[in-house]
């Protein structure tokens, strides 16, 4: 690893290493395809400095959880059962904070009414996102993986390659994370401002956590199971 390794690459070789992107505010998940150097130079960030927080960060967390080698069918368990169940468990309850902020101190801090609008459309887009995943793309990338393992025609699908609905999710989760770069932008990082009242404070953090888990469950979709799901698809395909 240097700094001329992708950000997707160091992150799915060591998960440990995801910590120190989110403290660098350096994407690893949609943008992960850039080198380190490149990034870093985005951000005006030193890369060796980085590169040694990297290195430091696989040092000490050697155990760090790898699902680099997980089924396609444990993966999408794991993603289903932590992340889309935190997404659903955490909007609402963002949601009803941001209203609470909003009528109270939107007049003199109108960043609270702007979280609100993001947070509602949010919510809206990821929601039906989460739905289309388990409905249909998911079953399919697991019959997909049962196909291989019984040597079995592929499965039938409604939108030809899976690469189709990929593109979408991928589309989509760009979306999402635009709108909480938005958030992170009108709130300086989200940091409450002077004297702020604890459901800002409260609000505020739960919004820099979402964002985190966010990243991390982005990372395991686009780089690592939509990939190999692409990739399975194309070794079953008959031979023309």
């Amino acid at each position: 690893m240097d700094s001329a390794t992708k950000l997707r690459t160091i992150a799915l070789e060591h998960p440990a290493t995801i910590p120190v992107f989110e403290h660098y505010e350096l994407d690893y998940c949609c943008g992960g395809n850039r080198p380190l150097a490149a990034a870093c130079a985005e951000k005006n960030l030193a890369a060796e400095a980085v590169l040694a927080a990297l290195h430091e960060a696989i040092r000490r967390t050697p155990a760090a959880e790898d699902l680099t080698g997980a089924s396609l069918g444990v993966l999408i368990r794991h993603i289903v059962a932590t992340h889309h169940a935190y997404i659903r468990r955490e909007l609402p309850r963002l949601g009803e904070m941001a209203d609470r902020v909003t009528a109270k101190h939107s007049p003199l801090h109108p960043e609270a009414s702007f979280l609100q609008r993001n947070l509602a459309q949010l919510a809206g887009e990821l929601l039906f996102h989460l739905d289309k995943e388990e409905r249909v793309l998911f079953p399919y990338i697991e019959a997909l993986e049962q196909s291989g393992k019984e040597g079995a025609a592929l499965p039938h699908a409604c939108f030809g390659s899976v690469e189709s609905p990929i593109r979408q999710m991928i589309a989509e989760h760009e979306g999402a994370a635009s709108l909480l770069e938005e958030m992170r932008a009108a709130t300086r990082g989200f940091t409450p401002w002077p004297g702020a009242c604890p459901t800002t404070g409260g609000l505020y953090y739960g919004l820099k956590e979402f964002e985190a888990d966010l990243h991390r469950h982005v990372h395991l979709e686009n780089n690592l199971l939509f990939p190999r799901a692409v990739a399975l698809e194309q070794e079953l395909l008959p031979v023309q």
